[in-house]
């Protein structure tokens, strides 16, 4: 069993305020998860911005008449960051709309979060667009990007 203290005092009123958690072990490790339970999520950890890799549609997936591009945040924390889509057509004008979904982020063992995004596009849909980015956006953090063009897969 592991106690959390927070000591919270207020200088003007002289009022003070302790409160105390006890934490479970679980299998060796401190699970504030299991403890808080279901509605209540506490972070732990300093900000750090994921890097971020977009890769293309397969040549199978095109013959099939259908584009699905997928986006991997990795390493980064907390775990409330943001994953969007912007796409350009080849003149870099017009916006290409698609169909997105995206994972929740997954506690990795180095206390960093990992999740994904996908795109989906027709293969028409794919054959006009002049790049993707894929955007991690978090609060007042800058967000992060990474772009694809679609000359850069083999599957022009």
């Amino acid at each position: 069993m592991i106690l959390l203290s927070l000591f919270v005092s207020e200088s003007e009123s002289r009022v003070s305020l302790q409160s105390e958690v006890f934490v479970r072990r679980l299998n060796e490790f401190v699970s504030l998860w299991y403890t808080f339970g279901g509605g209540t999520r506490l972070d732990v950890g300093s900000d750090t911005r994921p890097t971020l890799k977009v890769l293309g549609p397969s040549n199978k997936e095109l013959e099939q008449g259908k584009a699905t591009l997928m986006c991997v945040a990795n390493k980064g924390f907390p775990s409330d960051w943001s994953l969007s889509w912007k796409t350009s057509d080849s003149s870099g004008s017009s916006s290409i709309r698609g169909e997105e979904s995206r994972t929740p982020g997954v506690l990795q063992n180095d206390g960093l979060y990992s999740w994904s995004s996908t795109l989906t596009l027709t293969a028409d849909q794919w054959g006009k667009v002049g790049s993707v980015t894929c955007e991690a956006t978090q609060g007042s953090h800058t967000p992060v990007s990474e772009i694809l063009r679609r000359d850069q897969c083999s599957q022009s």
